[in-house]
């Protein structure tokens, strides 16, 4: 939903404009414009952005978990303009049955470490990503520790003990 208020700032338009089917929602809150656009067209949006916009810098890229609502996922970009000094936030939501979109990493080569990032922590994947790995929990551990449904104690994960017994 777009409101009369936002369907008029620049962004929007230029958006609307170039193909009216990328947009779900808008909305301003605290001068920051955030939008939600169709999960299959968040790179070319982070594109149409970075080219037309200039918004050439990535900040983050982020998940939020709102189990048990569907879609499940709502994968955040964090963007800014150099040279105008704005910054925006694109949201696409994600299913939670193999959530995965495309990756921005044509666009932007550092969204690299964060979309591994958040496969790591969400499981969400990044198609066409060169490296779809863990970053942060070790190989071999079991689910993904920012779900809802993640167990409160985690995963069992057996550690090697070091040599010589225990350290502690």
């Amino acid at each position: 939903m777009i409101s009369e208020a936002v369907a008029t700032h620049p962004i929007v338009v230029a958006l609307q404009q170039e193909s009216s089917s990328w947009l779900v929602s808008a909305n301003i809150a605290l001068g920051e414009l955030t939008i939600e656009v169709e999960a299959d067209r968040v790179a070319h949006v982070c594109r149409f952005l970075r080219d037309e916009k200039a918004f050439n810098r990535l900040s983050t890229v982020t998940a939020v978990d709102r189990y048990p609502v569907e879609p499940r996922f709502e994968v955040v970009y964090h963007l800014y303009s150099i040279s105008l000094k704005r910054r925006v936030r694109v949201k696409a939501r994600v299913v939670s049955e193999n959530p995965e979109l495309d990756s921005v990493i044509p666009v932007w080569p550092s969204a690299n470490w964060y979309e591994r990032e958040v496969f790591d922590l969400f499981g969400i994947r990044f198609r066409n990503h060169p490296e779809m790995t863990r970053i942060l929990m070790p190989e071999g551990w079991e689910g993904h520790p920012l779900r809802k449904d993640y167990p409160v104690h985690g995963h069992r994960y057996d550690y090697a003990e070091p040599e010589g017994g225990n350290s502690l």
